[in-house]
């Protein structure tokens, strides 16, 4: 099941602060659907250090969808990669 949090309008810390909670109340089956107005790079530091996936995506409703979910949580993976499937990749870097 999903879980939509849309911080595009939020200046920093918040869209971060707000993602921890959100990811601290996530139940087995659910991924939470991230949305900000661009890539939430300090975020990802957080997923990889407390056991999170995320796809990255060019969102339809924000300019940037990050879907997470739990690494463990093989129902939410499932739909988590289905929804990032109907968007389109986020931008290569160049570097």
């Amino acid at each position: 099941m999903e879980r939509l949090l849309d911080v595009s309008e939020l200046e920093a810390p918040e869209p971060l602060l707000l993602a921890i909670d959100a990811l601290q109340d996530l139940a087995g089956g659910e991924y939470l659907r991230f949305c900000h107005r661009m890539k939430p790079c300090h975020l990802y530091r957080y997923l990889e250090e407390n056991g999170f996936c995320a796809e990255t995506r060019q969102g339809k409703r924000c300019e940037c969808e990050v879907l997470i979910w739990r690494e463990d949580d093989e129902a939410a993976a499932t739909q988590a990669r289905a929804a990032a499937s109907l968007l389109s990749p986020w931008p290569q870097e160049e570097g």
